[in-house]
C-alpha cells in the first residue's frame, strides 16, 4: 500500500537533529497462532534528545496508532489524527530531553517484510520472526528507521507458553504471565539491553523452535574470549539441521575474524536461525542472524551447496564488523558494507574452511550476476544515488554485491592485501559504534596503502558498465603449438561510455605442455593424459592504466614467442568483458577441460558465457562445449553452474528451431551419466536436478522418470526427497505426463515446506487454458505467501506459447494496480514473475518483437508510474531483448 518513504534529506536532518538514548519496545504476540487475528500489540517507548531550537521530529510506523504521549502529554481524537499518516507519526512541542510512548497495532506479514507469520504445513504450529533491511522495522515497531541512528534497545515479548523466544540481547529474563479468561497460557520475555544499534538491526524470533547450543573459545594466540553459540529452525527441520557442521564452520569464521582484524568479536552471543519463506540469503542482526531456511537440504546438499551455505555464513559474519560494529550513514553506502561482505565470505572460506575453491566459484557463478545486472539499462554506479528508502530496497542487487566485490579485489590488486586490511583494522577502531561512509573508508586505505585511491574510487565507484577489452592472439599458424607472435588488449570504454578509461590490474596465464597432443589408444586416454599434463607455464601481471585512450593497443611482449593457451584474467583479478577474437575462443572451447585447476576453468567458462550472452558465440557452440567438457569436471560449483548455463542457453538463447536437437542431445547425455554416476554422490543429485528441468523440453525420457518417482526403476542411493521429487513431476506435468491424479497422490506422500512449494509450481505448470487462468487468477490474488507466489508464478510460465498468448495484454492493464496493492517486495514478484515470455516471431525481427513494442508503449503512457515500478519494468524487457538478440545473431540451424 501507498506510504511515505524516508527520503535522504529528511533522514539528514533528523539524524542532525536527534540524540537517540534508547528504546523499551513491548510485543504481545500471544494471540499469533490464531489465524483470524491479523495483528499484534506494540508498544515503544522512546527517549532522545534534540538540538537547540528543535521542536518538532517525526517516528516511522505502519501500522495502526491507538495512543500517543510526548512528554506526559497525550495527544487524542483530531489531534493524534493529525499526528499520524501512513508511515509516519508527527511530534511537535519537544524539549531539550524528551520521553515519547506510542501504543499501536503492527500487522502479521505473509510477504517476508516485517513480522513475518508462518504455519508449519506438517504439524501445523506457528513461527514468527522479523525482516527489516533496509526500512520494515516500522512495520513492527515505531522507530526512526534510518541506519545512521542507533540506540540500546530493551525488548520485552509476550508469548504463549511453551515458544522460545529470542533477540539481539542474549541475557533474557522469562516468567508466567496470569491466565486470563478464554486464553492459553503464557509468558513474558524480557531481554537486557542491546548495544546502540540501528532500528533494521534489531530482531525477534519466536515460536516453537528447535534449539541447538554449542560454545566458542578463540583459539588465536594472545585473545581470551568465549560466547555462547545457538543454532535455531523450525521442530520439523531439526533432522536437517547440521549442527556439528555450522557450529565448526562458525569456530573457524571467529577465529579467522578475530585474528584477522586484531579485535574481539564485538557482540555477547552468536545465534544463527534458519528461518521459512525468507526473503534474503541472510540478515546481520546482531547476536541473531536469520538464515534462509532453503540452506537446509531435505534432499541432502551437494558439496556446492554446503559451500554456498558457507559463503553466507561467513558473509553474515563478516557484517558483524563492516555493518554492525561500524553501520553506513546512509544507503549510497550499502555496497560498502555488502560488497565488503561479499568479498569476504569467499576468502574466508578459501582460507579457513574445507571450501579452498571459493574464489573459482565467485569467478563462475556470482561474478555472472553482477555482469548481468551491468547490462540492463537500468544499471547504476556502484556508489549509487539514493534518494529514498524505495530506491535503497532496489539496490540489492548484482552491482551492490558481486560487482562491488569484483571491485574490493581490484583495489586489493592496487594497493596490496597487507595495506587493505590494515585499513580494516584501522577503520573499525577509528569508528567503532558508530556509522562512516565511503569517505572514511578510503582515508583509512590512503594512510595504510599510500596510494590515491580517491581517484581509483572515482574510475571505479562512480562509472557504469564493464569495460570492454578486445583480445587478439596472432601466431604463425593456428595451433596452440604454434608460436605466439603478439598478444594485444585493446580497451573500449564501457557501453555506457566509450571514452571511460578505468585502471586494470589483470594477470594473464600461459597453460599447455611441452607436447600439445598425448598419443592413445582411445580418446578418454587422450582427454585423461592432457589433464594430467597441462599446467601454468607463464603468468603475466598486466596493468592498464588510469587514462588509457581506449581503442589505443596495449600489447604484452612478455608473452611473444611462447607456445599454449592463453587465459586473460587468470586468477580473476579484473572485472571487465574480455572479447576473444575467434581463434581465441576456438582453442577455449576446444581445449578448456585441460586446464589444470578450478580457477582457471572457471575464468574459462565466464568468459565463453559472456561471449554467449554478447552474441560473439554461437550457443549451440556453447553446447557442444559442455557435452565436450563439462562432465570430466570434478569441482562441484563449476560443474553444477555450467550445467545451469546450458539450461538456460536451451531456455532462453537457442533459436527454437534448433532446440529438440540440442535438448535431445543434452538430455541423453545427462541420462546417461546419471545411470552412471556414483550412488549417492554429489554428481548424481546434481545431474537428476537438470534432468527434472530437461522434462519440460525433451519427452524422450518421460517415462523412466515417471517410473522412477513409482519406484519401479530405482538409480542406487539416489537422494529422492521432496525438492528433487517435485522437480521430475513439475517437469512430467509441464509436458503432459502426468495429471491432477499424480499431483494429489505425491502430495499425500508428504506434506514439508518442499512439497508445499512444489505443488504450487506443478499445478500452475498443467497445460491447459483453465490451469493458466486459475494460476494467473491466484498470483495477482490476496492470500499467496511470497514463496508460493513466487512458485506459482514460475509454473504458470511452464507453458507451450498458445496457452500463455492471452495473457500478454492482460499482464501491462493490470501491474500498475498490483504496484499499488502491494509492498514493492511482493509487487516486484508479479511484475518480474508474470512478464510474458512468448517466443519471438522469427519473421518480425527483434525491434518489431509484439512484447516488446507492448512494453515499450506501456513505458510511454506511464511514465509517470513509480520509478521502482519503471524499474522492474525496463529490466524485464532488457533481458527478453537480450536473449531475442542472441537468438537472432545465433545460427538459424
Amino acid at each position: 500500500m501507498p506510504h511515505y518513504d524516508l527520503t535522504r534529506v529528511d533522514a539528514a536532518r533528523r539524524s542532525r537533529d536527534l540524540t537517540l538514548l534508547g528504546a523499551e519496545v513491548q510485543l504481545d504476540l500471544t494471540g499469533a497462532s490464531d489465524p483470524d487475528m491479523s495483528t499484534f500489540p506494540v508498544t515503544a517507548r522512546w527517549e532522545f534528545e534534540v538540538a537547540n531550537g528543535v521542536e518538532a521530529t517525526f517516528l516511522d510506523f505502519i501500522g495502526e496508532v491507538d495512543s500517543l504521549e510526548v512528554n506526559g502529554q497525550p495527544r487524542t481524537g483530531a489531534d493524534l489524527k493529525q499526528c499520524v499518516s501512513e508511515g509516519r507519526i508527527e511530534l511537535s512541542g519537544l524539549q531539550p530531553t524528551n520521553t515519547v510512548t506510542v501504543r499501536g497495532r503492527g500487522r502479521y506479514s505473509r510477504s517476508g517484510e516485517g513480522m513475518h507469520r508462518y504455519v508449519d504445513p506438517e504439524d501445523g504450529a506457528t513461527y514468527l520472526y522479523t525482516q527489516y533491511e533496509p526500512t520494515d522495522a516500522r512495520r513492527v515497531v515505531p522507530c526512526f528507521d534510518q541506519p545512521d541512528l542507533r540506540a540500546p534497545w530493551r525488548f520485552t515479548v509476550d508469548a504463549p507458553a511453551g515458544w522460545s523466544v529470542s533477540s539481539n540481547a542474549a541475557d533474557v529474563r522469562i516468567s508466567p504471565l496470569p491466565a486470563a479468561s478464554g486464553h492459553a497460557a503464557a509468558a513474558r520475555h524480557e531481554f537486557s539491553a542491546t548495544a546502540a544499534i540501528p532500528s533494521y538491526l534489531t530482531t525477534v524470533l519466536a515460536g516453537p523452535y528447535h534449539r541447538v547450543t554449542g560454545t566458542w573459545e578463540s583459539s588465536v594466540p594472545g585473545r581470551d574470549q568465549r560466547l555462547p553459540l545457538t543454532l535455531w529452525c523450525r521442530a520439523s527441520m531439526a533432522p536437517h539441521l547440521p549442527a556439528e557442521e555450522l557450529f565448526e564452520l562458525t569456530r573457524q569464521g571467529l577465529d579467522f575474524y578475530t585474528g584477522l582484524f586484531d579485535l574481539d568479536f564485538p557482540f555477547d552471543s552468536y545465534e544463527q536461525a534458519f528461518v521459512p519463506e525468507y526473503n534474503l540469503g541472510a540478515m546481520e542482526n546482531p547476536g541473531l542472524v536469520t538464515f534462509t531456511e532453503d540452506y537446509l537440504f531435505p534432499d541432502g546438499p551437494t558439496h556446492q551447496q554446503r559451500a554456498a551455505r558457507a559463503n553466507t555464513v561467513l558473509h553474515e559474519m563478516a557484517h558483524m564488523y563492516f555493518g554492525d560494529l561500524v553501520t553506513i550513514r546512509w544507503w549510497e553506502d550499502l555496497w560498502l558494507k555488502e560488497s565488503f561482505a561479499e568479498y569476504m565470505g569467499a576468502y574466508a572460506s578459501a582460507e579457513a574452511t574445507e571450501f579452498t575453491s571459493a574464489w573459482a566459484g565467485f569467478a563462475v557463478r556470482r561474478k555472472a550476476w553482477a555482469y548481468r545486472q551491468d547490462a540492463l539499462s537500468t544499471t547504476h554506479p556502484i556508489l549509487a544515488d539514493i534518494p529514498d528508502v524505495a530506491a535503497a530496497r532496489q539496490n540489492f542487487d548484482g552491482i551492490t554485491y558481486a560487482k562491488g566485490a569484483a571491485a574490493l579485489k581490484q583495489l586489493v590488486a592496487f594497493v596490496g592485501q597487507d595495506a587493505f586490511f590494515a585499513a580494516c583494522r584501522a577503520y573499525f577502531r577509528r569508528h567503532a559504534w558508530g556509522s562512516a561512509d565511503l569517505s572514511d573508508f578510503l582515508a583509512a586505505l590512503e594512510e595504510a596503502s599510500h596510494q590515491d585511491t580517491r581517484a581509483w574510487a572515482r574510475h571505479w565507484l562512480d562509472t557504469t558498465g564493464a569495460t570492454r577489452v578486445d583480445v587478439t592472439v596472432t601466431r604463425g599458424d593456428t595451433g596452440l603449438d604454434s608460436p605466439i607472435e603478439s598478444v594485444v588488449l585493446v580497451p573500449r570504454g564501457t557501453p555506457q561510455d566509450p571514452a571511460s578509461a578505468r585502471p586494470h590490474q589483470l594477470a594473464i596465464g600461459l597453460y599447455g605442455t611441452d607436447r600439445i597432443s598425448t598419443p592413445s589408444d582411445s580418446a578418454s586416454d587422450a582427454v585423461a593424459s592432457l589433464a594430467t599434463a597441462w599446467a601454468r607455464t607463464r603468468r603475466v601481471l598486466v596493468e592498464i592504466p588510469a587514462g588509457h585512450q581506449p581503442g589505443d593497443p596495449l600489447p604484452v611482449p612478455a608473452l611473444t614467442g611462447a607456445h599454449g593457451l592463453v587465459l586473460v584474467n587468470d586468477d580473476d583479478l579484473d572485472y571487465a568483458e574480455y572479447r576473444l577474437d575467434a581463434g581465441q575462443a576456438e582453442h577455449l572451447m576446444e581445449h578448456l577441460g585441460h586446464l589444470p585447476d578450478p580457477m582457471a576453468r572457471s575464468v574459462a567458462w565466464a568468459q565463453l558465457w559472456s561471449a554467449v550472452r554478447s552474441g560473439e558465440v554461437d550457443p549451440g557452440d556453447f553446447l557442444t562445449a559442455v557435452l565436450q567438457h563439462i562432465f570430466q569436471e570434478e569441482e562441484s560449483v563449476v560443474f553444477e553452474t555450467v550445467l545451469d548455463r546450458a539450461l538456460e542457453v536451451l531456455d532462453d538463447h537457442l533459436p527454437v528451431t534448433r532446440r529438440a536437437r540440442h535438448s535431445t542431445d543434452l538430455t541423453r547425455a545427462v541420462v546417461t551419466q546419471l545411470e552412471s554416476a556414483p550412488p549417492g554422490s554429489d554428481r548424481q543429485s546434481a545431474l537428476a536436478r537438470v534432468f527434472g528441468h530437461l522434462l519440460v523440453h525433451d519427452r524422450t525420457f518421460s517415462a523412466w522418470a515417471g517410473d522412477l518417482l513409482a519406484g519401479s526403476v530405482a538409480l542406487p542411493d539416489l537422494r529422492l526427497g521432496p525438492t528433487l521429487r517435485w522437480r521430475l513431476l513439475t517437469g512430467l506435468v509441464a509436458s503432459g505426463h502426468a495429471d491432477d491424479t499424480c499431483i494429489r497422490s505425491e502430495s499425500d506422500r508428504d506434506s514439508s515446506r518442499p512439497a508445499q512449494i512444489g505443488r504450487a509450481r506443478a499445478e500452475a505448470a498443467r497445460p491447459t487454458a483453465e490451469a493458466k487462468q486459475e494460476a494467473w487468477d491466484r498470483v495477482l490474488g490476496p492470500d499467496l505467501t511470497n514463496d508460493l507466489l513466487s512458485a506459482t508464478a514460475a509454473g504458470f510460465q511452464l507453458g507451450d506459447d498458445d496457452l500463455l498468448a492471452p495473457f500478454r495484454a492482460r499482464y501491462f492493464e493490470v501491474i500498475q494496480e498490483q504496484w499499488a496493492s502491494r509492498s514493492i517486495g511482493m509487487a516486484t514478484r508479479v511484475v518480474a514473475g508474470l512478464y510474458p515470455r512468448t517466443a519471438p516471431d522469427p519473421a518480425a525481427g527483434v525491434e518489431n518483437d509484439a512484447v516488446l513494442q507492448a512494453t515499450e508503449e506501456w513505458l510511454t503512457t506511464h511514465s509517470d508510474a513509480p520509478a521502482a515500478l519503471l524499474r522492474v519494468v525496463r529490466e524485464q524487457a532488457d533481458e527478453r531483448r537480450r536473449r531475442l538478440t542472441i537468438q537472432a545473431r545465433a545460427r538459424p540451424a
